[in-house]
């Protein structure tokens, strides 16, 4: 509650600018299928929409505008029942596609075996380069109501949110460097597809296609940010006009290092600043600290 109060204040305090996009209400004035658009629905007054994924194929959409810097956030209830090898994504890209060059910031829901808890994996990749994964449970069943999924990117960090509650923060050094994605603009997208070659049980359970389709839905798709305008963005700059660009934007409050501590010391998983196998020499960004 006190995060979600901290960012109410924030939006409350929130400017008026011809730099803030503001989303309309229908998908078609937001979004664009990518593929398999008979694999998508929505629901009678257009505010639902739904995803599917069966043995043929899954499908995805984009926005339509792209993004640098702004607060992303969307409600997205996840395939229910044995959704083992399915994996729903919400991501932010500077492409459609997995280019050699590409900044992304990932969200992505790892299916599970029926009564087995759903996995978050989170991924940031700035020039073509990733490897920067964690993993987390969640407090709650994401298959039985919708939840807020959100990423508040800025020039000093990144934070991932559930339901208002931060479960990863990747700060900035202030410097150039190859950790931190904050010089190219990103579309919004999501898609659900079949990853049971890794996504559960590191693939040994695979995706049981007698119980397609899988369907995800999402809904109150909610962006404020600076929308990229060619040739001469307002977003190459930034100017602190925008509250997601704010001081009180840059850090943690107090009440949200209460919830990210309990995130930490329960929920996580995998962290890989913390995999001195993997990494005997860990990532320059593993030293910067969350809390300031």
């Amino acid at each position: 509650m006190a995060a979600l109060l901290f960012i109410a204040a924030l939006m409350a305090a929130s400017y008026t600018s011809s730099e803030a996009a503001q989303p309309k209400a229908s998908f078609e004035d937001n979004f664009s299928i990518m593929w398999s658009e008979d694999h998508f629905k929505t629901s009678e007054d257009g505010q639902i929409w739904y995803l599917s994924l069966d043995k043929d194929t899954g499908c995805g959409f984009q926005t339509k505008q792209k993004y640098r810097f702004g607060w992303f956030s969307m409600k997205l209830k996840l395939v229910g029942g044995d959704s083992a090898g399915v994996v729903t994504a919400y991501y932010m890209c500077t492409e459609n596609g997995a280019g050699p060059t590409r900044d992304e910031l990932d969200f992505e829901f790892l299916g599970n075996r029926t009564g087995e808890p759903y996995l978050i994996q989170t991924n940031i990749y700035k020039n073509g380069t990733g490897n920067r994964e964690m993993r987390h449970m969640l407090w709650f069943d994401p298959t039985e109501d919708y939840h807020t999924y959100s990423i508040l990117w800025n020039n000093q960090q990144i934070v991932f949110f559930v339901d208002k509650v931060p479960v990863r923060v990747h700060k900035n050094n202030g410097e150039p460097n190859n950790f931190f994605p904050n010089e190219k603009p990103m579309y919004l997208f999501s898609s659900i597809w079949n990853a049971d070659d890794w996504a559960t049980r590191g693939g040994l359970e695979k995706t049981d296609w007698k119980k397609a389709p899988f369907v995800s839905s999402y809904k109150d798709f909610s962006v404020e940010a600076c929308q990229w305008k060619d040739p001469f963005p307002e977003c190459v700059s930034t100017t602190t006009k925008n509250w997601w660009d704010q001081y009180a934007a840059w850090h943690l409050s107090d009440e949200q290092k209460m919830d990210f501590a309990w995130v930490q010391r329960n929920l996580v998983i995998y962290d890989y600043c913390k995999d001195t196998e993997r990494f005997p020499a860990l990532p320059v960004e593993c030293s910067l600290s969350p809390w300031d």
